[in-house]
Formats: C-alpha cells, structure tokens, sequence
C-alpha cells in the first residue's frame, strides 16, 4: 500500500465509530456458515484499516439512509398536497358556478319586483280589491319570503365556502413549497453521502475491496450469530397470514432488483421502497417509509413474529426489511447492492411491526 494510500486510510480511522454493517448476503441463517478465514497477505495494520474503512462506509450509507427516509416522506407529503390542491381547485370552480346561477335567480328576482312597479309582494296585496286573492295569496307571499331569504342565506354560504377553499389552497400550496424544499435538501444529503462512500471504495485496491467483502460478511455472521444464540428462533413460531404470504411472494421475487434510493419498483428499490410495494400487492397498503412504518403500523414482540412481518432496524428506524421465517430477512440493503436474503439478526434490531394486524 502506498503512503498516499495509507494517509487515506489513516483519515477514515478519525473519522466515525462503529456502527453495524447493513447487511451481507447469507444463505443458511438457522446454523450460519463459519465466517471467511483472513487472509495470509494483509498485516495486522492493514486489518485494522480496512476495519476502519468498513465503519466510514457504513456510517457513510447509515447517512444516506437517513436521507432517503426524510426524501421519501418530502415526496409523499408533496403528493398528498398536490392532490388536495387539485381537489380544492375542483371545489372553487364548482362553488363559482354555483354561485353564478344564485346570482341569476337573485337577479331574476330582481326584475320580477322591477316589472312589479318596485312594489313589494305585501303592498301589492294591501292593494288588491279583492279580499279572496288576497288571502289566497298570503301564502304564496310567505313562500316567496322564505324563498328569498334562502336564496340570500345560500349566497353567503358559497361565498364564505370559496373564500375558505380558496384560503386552503393557499395554506396547501405553502406546504408543498415547503415540503419540495426538505425534498431537495435531503437529495442532496443522500447524493453526498453515497457520492462519498462511492469515492471511498473506488480508492481501494482490488485486494482491499475483497478484504473489506469479508469483514462485512464477518460482521453479519458474528450479530446474526448471537441473536441466534440468544435462543430467539425457539420461541418464533408464528404462521404467515393469507395476506403475508402474498406480501412474502411479491418481496422475494424482486430478488437481485438493485437498491435505488427512493425508488419504489418495478425495476429497483430502497428498504421501505420494497415492503411498502410489497404490501400493497398484498392489498393492505402502508406507509412509505421506514420510520412511519415503524410509527403507524402495530408493534409485535419480536417471538410473535410471523413470516410477513416488517423488521426495523437502528434506533432511527432508518431501515426496515421483510421477515421470511428460520430467522431470515427480504430486504434491500443499500446503494451497490441488490434485493436479497440475509439474517434477520445481521443489524441491530429496534422492534417489529404487523400491517395487517
């Protein structure tokens, strides 16, 4: 390794601390497969570089993760305002046709009394000559009260309504602005952190880039390792429901599909991307990110878990995955990677949540 290499690497060591590796492919997740023997070449301080390395990457994509969760919500949020904008919209221009035929009987009103000498309903019976038609005409006087004061009182509702409607447009179009604001800003966020973590790796060396493989299989192995350990898949025992198992089909078929932050298929995913897709084929849609999921949607102890059921991950809930059974997980891990199969203990769990509670 050069000096200018190791100056790079010695950079990474001050740089974060440990966080766990997102995940690494795995296949027997009941009774794991010993981890990867070190190899011979590289020398204990190599080691402990590329450790290093493997702790900026995974703190570097943490970040990114972050990002793309607040992205997503940004963009939901817009959404959700962009379509009660146009449902408003739809509003006021229904409120102002309404409000030009109130006007059109107001104004036929209007020239009924004119054609009438100006004379109100009641002179003109006071008028009459003959006391019959004037108590036959009493109540078609009443009505015509009635009627106008309605048509005075319907007037004012409408105009109040398309004041109010448009008020909200107003309220929601500021909020879209601000929301494509925190949707930009996190864009951003995600781009550099994944810009960062890309021009990391592309400075390692062939036989650095397989030494940092191996670490973070090793770093898998040895969390999924402990969590079955712990004795957890003894008291796992639950059954997928009819909805699970489709959510289950449609998550494992889109194995290989590569991560994309912020995509939600057919051809690419982030974590949330896929559970929430996965879901919603399902036909139980839920929220799009990982961190309202782990808000909205019920909390199951981790022993009741059931094939189907949504892992979160990191105290931020910056991560989600789909439980498969025999402590395994569906999920899409990060930037580079592709849809797969880990263990369920590979990450640091926060808890577990049912959609279909």
């Amino acid at each position: 390794m050069g000096t200018g290499k190791r100056g790079l690497i010695a950079t990474t060591m001050t740089v974060i601390g440990a966080v766990a590796v997102l995940a690494a492919p795995g296949t027997a997740f009941a009774a794991p497969s010993p981890p990867p023997s070190p190899t011979a070449s590289p020398t204990a301080v190599t080691n402990r570089d590329i450790e290093a390395v493997r702790k900026q990457l995974d703190a570097l994509y943490h970040d990114a993760a972050v990002a793309t969760d607040a992205y997503n919500a940004a963009e939901e949020k817009a959404e959700q305002q962009s379509a009660q904008i146009v449902a408003l919209a739809q509003k006021i221009v229904k409120g102002q046709e309404k409000l030009a035929k109130l006007k059109a009987r107001a104004g036929a009103a209007a020239a009924a009394q004119y054609r009438s000498y100006g004379l109100s309903d009641e002179a003109q019976l006071m008028l009459s000559d003959d006391p019959q038609e004037f108590l036959d005409n009493t109540g078609r006087v009443l009505q015509g009260q009635r009627a106008t004061k309605a048509l005075i009182a319907e007037l004012t509702r409408t105009q109040q309504d398309l004041k109010q409607y448009a008020d909200d447009a107003s309220a929601q179009w500021t909020k879209l602005e601000a929301n494509r604001k925190a949707k930009a800003t996190a864009k951003k966020r995600v781009q550099q952190q994944i810009a960062a973590a890309e021009k990391l790796e592309s400075q390692l060396e062939e036989k650095e880039k397989e030494r940092l493989a191996e670490l973070e299989e090793q770093a898998a192995h040895q969390a999924q390792t402990a969590w079955l350990d712990s004795g957890i898949l003894d008291e796992i025992d639950g059954k997928a429901s009819a909805a699970g198992k489709l959510a289950v089909a449609f998550a494992t078929t889109q194995m290989g599909k590569p991560y994309e932050w912020g995509a939600e298929g057919p051809d690419s995913y982030d974590c949330s991307g896929l559970t929430s897709q996965a879901w919603a084929s399902a036909g139980k849609p839920i929220p799009r990110t990982s961190q309202e999921q782990w808000k909205q949607l019920k909390h199951i102890d981790v022993k009741d878990m059931r094939p189907g059921d949504l892992i979160i991950y990191f105290d931020d809930a910056s991560h989600v995955a789909m439980y498969l059974g025999d402590g395994a997980i569906v999920h899409a891990p990060r930037p580079g990677r592709t849809v797969t199969i880990a263990g369920a203990g590979s990450m640091p769990i926060l808890g577990v949540v049912r959609p279909d509670a």
